[in-house]
């Protein structure tokens, strides 16, 4: 069949591509920039449209001779993301629609009790998206799952900074509320066996693994698993959703405006009420995946380095393409620029794997209280922070995130562009390149450019540039001696 997978620049979407490929469909992705999907492994044996979900008019390219449609996108983290997604799902229905779609697949998030009171607004869109779906004249199998656990998921990396960086914690009191987790390995799963359900199920489903825990327990486990002591747990009543996200914001590389939608959620029980989605897709012959072995897998695949995706991989539909720093000309103001070039006494090839390694474990090549400090302030205002780090210790591709920076563009042997992600009045970028100095040597070139908003954006500047000398010139220092004396 022809698959239609929406949000492949994200976490599962990112996964479920190359799985439906494996499986024999032909898979088309719909990204509203196409070079976002050029550096994944699987490019090469995808169509990639490009269209937004709320721009109508780039959709019927893209839904053209589709047969299965996944909706797999939501503005999680994102200022109205309600209204987002209500305007995106409709978008989505009708395009489906007219193009004559035979089956819609959309993964959504549990349904609360109705005695259990309000569902959070995360919950509530995610519950209206399901609606509109089902509504949309189209086949559609809506999938119900609670916490996903896997590498890179954003559920499973608050559990793990909070499980490992706390071994004793005051908590909130929905730790004791039970959830029914489940495997990403089961998500995919069930996604791609829903392509084949017959023409007349049009209904929701709940998936989750086969263990209901509370979140207590989920930590307990994960500390056994992991080989850490048993944690020290004190659910306490003072601390409320928006207290607990701010928590779970400073110790976890999950911003708050990610977490604080998760932790609401968590505020409901999420156990699955049903299990008819095995009438169609039976359990596999071992049985779902439980949650020590889900964890375990997780675990090694970070330890092993091989993380598919990230839950910081999708980036929001405002994040800004123009202008960049390497236009000849800015569309209008001021550009202010720092540049450093240093001369390296190593061939191209050793220079660019400093360059590629930069961030995450390996850090920023200077003054790391600095960039901590940016980091932690960042954090502060409700950005990103310094502690996203990074999916491969060793590789980079375009479109994913790199601490507080997304990579943009990447040339290997050449040059890496990193936009910043963190709050600012303005827009910056750093650009590093090693060129060849024609004596088997080779060139660093540096360039942070800043393109200011307004008169705090000037001001911004003016602030932190005394302390360029010592960040960037240090960093282009210190790449420089890296790739000449590797080790040091």
């Amino acid at each position: 069949m022809r698959c239609l997978v929406t949000g492949a620049t994200g976490y599962i979407g990112g996964r479920l591509a190359p799985r439906l490929l494996a499986e024999g469909h032909t898979v088309r992705c719909l990204a509203r920039k196409a070079g976002r999907l050029r550096d994944v492994p699987w490019a090469g044996q995808a169509e990639i449209a490009e269209g937004d979900l709320r721009k109508p008019a780039t959709l019927p390219a893209a839904f053209a001779g589709v047969d299965v449609a996944y909706y797999l996108v939501h503005s999680l983290g994102q200022a109205g993301f309600e209204a987002a997604d209500r305007e995106a799902a409709t978008n989505f229905a009708a395009a489906a629609r007219a193009a004559g779609v035979r089956r819609i697949v959309y993964l959504g998030g549990p349904e609360p009790a109705a005695d259990r009171g309000v569902p959070s607004p995360h919950l509530r869109s995610r519950a209206e998206v399901g609606r509109i779906l089902l509504g949309s004249g189209v086949p559609t199998a809506v999938l119900r799952a609670a916490v996903i656990i896997g590498s890179g998921s954003a559920s499973f990396e608050m559990l793990r900074y909070l499980t490992e960086r706390l071994p004793a914690m005051v908590t909130p009191r929905w730790v004791r509320n039970r959830i029914q987790p489940i495997a990403v390995r089961d998500v995919l799963r069930y996604l791609v066996a829903c392509a084949d359900l017959p023409a007349e199920v049009n209904r929701g489903f709940d998936i989750g693994g086969p263990d209901v825990l509370t979140f207590h327990d989920m930590m307990q486990r994960y500390a056994r698993v992991a080989g850490l002591p048993r944690r020290v747990i004190l659910p306490v009543r003072p601390l409320t959703p928006s207290l607990s996200s701010l928590w779970v914001g400073l110790i976890t590389p999950v911003p708050n405006a990610i977490a604080r939608p998760l932790v609401e959620s968590l505020v409901h029980e999420a156990v699955a009420h049903e299990h008819d989605i095995a009438r169609y897709v039976p359990d596999p012959p071992g049985g779902l995946t439980d949650f020590d072995q889900a964890v375990a897998l997780a675990l090694a695949k970070v330890r092993d380095a091989q993380v598919e995706t990230r839950w910081s991989t999708a980036s929001g539909p405002d994040a800004p393409a123009e202008p960049l720093p390497s236009d000849p000309a800015w569309s209008g103001g001021s550009a202010y620029t720092d540049l450093r070039e240093r001369a390296v006494a190593a061939p191209v090839a050793a220079l660019w794997r400093v360059i590629e390694g930069v961030g995450g474990e390996h850090g920023w090549y200077s003054f790391p209280l600095a960039w901590s400090v940016r980091g932690w302030l960042d954090r502060l205002v409700g950005g990103v922070g310094l502690r996203r780090g990074r999916r491969d210790p060793h590789r980079l591709q375009v479109g994913e995130a790199l601490d507080f920076w997304r990579v943009e563009e990447i040339i290997p042997g050449e040059l890496l562009r990193l936009r910043a992600e963190m709050r600012l009045p303005g827009r910056a970028w750093l650009e590093m390149r090693a060129e060849p100095d024609g004596d088997g040597g080779s060139r660093y070139v540096q360039r942070a450019v800043f393109l200011p908003h307004g008169l705090a954006g000037h001001l911004y500047w003016k602030s932190v540039a005394p302390f360029h000398a010592v960040v960037f010139g240090g960093m282009a220092r210190n790449i420089a001696r890296g790739a000449t004396h590797p080790g040091s």
